[in-house]
């Protein structure tokens, strides 16, 4: 089941043709009430959320699903007529796991839909990862520093899971974009430093994990801290 939360009809009444032809259940909703009281009720596998919305709009749906137990783990896929570059790292580091520009083609919508539902799938395979006192639980999306709980953002997430998982290994800024923001995200290497300096300041005595190598990207160090020669930390 797929939930399209859209108050433009000609829009929500199209994406639930080409969902239901594609072979999905689909649900519509024009405003946030009617959307939240079915969510009490049935759950879905995927929810495609409007960023503009009469009453609630959807940057505070989307943040009251991540917030809530039974729905943080529901990805969300932003449809929005906004295609300014911070609107879409503010609903990604909020939780959205795609954004979509208006207009947007049919296939391309499913495409990406099916993308995000493979990507979803494969996380609840994923097994927890450990480094020093740095504890990450894919299933749970918790993180413990010393058996400390700290607060992540989803690409904050994203990122530490993915240094995590590849110890010890280099990656460029534009690897880091590609594997940890999706291939279909053309972002600023910027953002990545910005990332990388918030998750060190959140990891407090595990922040010296996340090393620098001048010139290149970032690994996440040893066990023990002994760094890659020529590394910044």
């Amino acid at each position: 089941m797929i939930y399209s939360v859209e108050d433009d009809q000609p829009i929500r009444d199209l994406v639930l043709y080409a969902l239901r032809q594609a072979g999905f259940e689909a649900e519509g909703y024009a405003e946030g009430r009617s959307f939240m009281e079915a969510l009490r009720v049935k759950l879905p596998q995927l929810i495609l959320l409007d960023q503009m919305l009469p009453g609630t709009d959807g940057m505070k749906l989307l943040a009251g699903l991540r917030a809530d137990e039974r729905t943080r783990d529901i990805p969300v896929i932003m449809l929005t007529a906004r295609d300014n570059e911070m609107d879409k790292v503010r609903s990604l580091d909020a939780g959205a796991d795609d954004y979509i520009v208006k207009p947007f083609g049919v296939m391309e919508l499913l495409s990406r839909i099916r993308a995000v539902l493979r990507r979803s799938d494969t996380k609840h395979g994923e097994e927890r990862l450990s480094a020093g006192t740095l504890r990450l639980d894919p299933a749970r999306h918790e993180v413990t520093v010393g058996g400390t709980p700290v607060m992540l953002t989803n690409k904050e997430f994203r990122l530490l899971q993915f240094l995590m998982a590849n110890r010890g290994l280099v990656f460029s800024r534009e690897q880091l974009l590609s594997r940890v923001w999706d291939t279909d995200y053309a972002g600023d290497t910027r953002t990545v430093d910005m990332h990388v300096r918030t998750l060190r300041a959140k990891l407090g005595e595990a922040a010296f994990m996340i090393q620098t190598r001048r010139g290149v990207g970032y690994r996440l160090s040893d066990e023990n801290g002994e760094s890659v020669k020529g590394q910044d930390h």
